[in-house]
């Protein structure tokens, strides 16, 4: 597996391998490799012939306060758990590479960005957006991994990409969970055994409004009123939000008709886990 830093080197790779006919796949990644990631490394290599996965803690999308100097980086075990898949290139750019100048163009998806993280992140998915539309453009793959754990991102991307008219195909590759149901997630290192436990009140309130489907339950307020009851006899857990969305407007939903998006925000104790699940009507 080849590393690489240099934006130049990485776009010439890249164009050398559609020269010679191969599919190039692309997984974004800020590094800290889980499970999550790495099935994501395999779909992509499923669906291309030449694999291509970047490491980059994006700075554009941390807000004044939150965790950027403190996310977790190993990039010698990223390295070493891309290999063992067989990904073909690491792209692994400094910041100084990536945002050389200050930053002074911004992407926005308006209307989809403001909605449920967007809510209490300012200006997150607008860093996002701009870090995933340079990474598209050095790469211009012809398929790219996301994961379905960040809903609300894929649905971003995706219009990203629609509304740009990006000739690349997004995939999306379903969420990774641990043996006691809580998502795959770098930030999962910061908790402590207790708030692991109590962590997974994010994963019991998504199975409690997905039993309530299942018994026929269609009212959008009982399943968000059952999630926000199972979270709150959590005493390290504290809510940012909890909804029930259409898949495609993240808007709020008032009686569930097809499919739709139960997700969630909480923080348990300094650590902000996000989770959702799909909730589908008439199976």
């Amino acid at each position: 597996m080849r590393v690489v830093e240099d934006i130049g080197t990485m776009r010439s790779l890249c164009r050398e391998q559609r020269r010679r006919g191969a599919r190039v796949g692309f997984v974004p990644t800020m590094g800290c490799l889980h499970e999550g990631h790495l099935s994501l490394v395999r779909l992509a290599r499923s669906r291309a012939d030449w694999v291509v996965a970047s490491v980059f803690v994006n700075p554009t999308q941390f807000a004044p306060g939150e965790d950027y100097d403190r996310y977790p980086r190993d990039l010698d075990r990223d390295r070493s758990a891309l290999e063992a898949e067989g990904c073909d290139v690491l792209f692994a750019p400094s910041r100084e590479a990536m945002y050389p100048q200050a930053v002074r163009t911004r992407v926005i998806v308006e209307g989809l960005s403001e909605k449920l993280c967007g809510r209490s992140r300012p200006g997150h998915f607008a860093g996002v957006a701009t870090v995933v539309l340079k990474l598209l453009h050095i790469v211009e793959p012809d398929v790219a991994v996301f994961g379905e754990k960040d809903a609300q991102q894929l649905v971003i991307v995706r219009r990203l990409v629609a509304d740009l008219d990006l000739d690349v195909e997004i995939e999306a590759g379903p969420t990774v969970r641990e043996p006691d149901g809580l998502a795959a997630s770098s930030r999962n290192a910061y908790l402590t055994a207790d708030q692991r436990r109590q962590a997974t009140c994010l994963i019991r309130a998504l199975r409690g409004a997905e039993s309530l489907v299942e018994l026929g339950e269609r009212r959008a307020a009982r399943l968000v009123e059952t999630m926000r009851r199972i979270i709150e006899a959590e005493p390290a857990a504290e809510i940012d939000y909890v909804a029930v969305v259409d898949p495609q407007t993240l808007e709020d939903l008032e009686t569930l008709g097809g499919r739709a998006l139960a997700a969630l925000a909480v923080r348990v104790g300094r650590t902000r886990l996000i989770d959702n699940t799909w909730l589908n009507v008439g199976r």
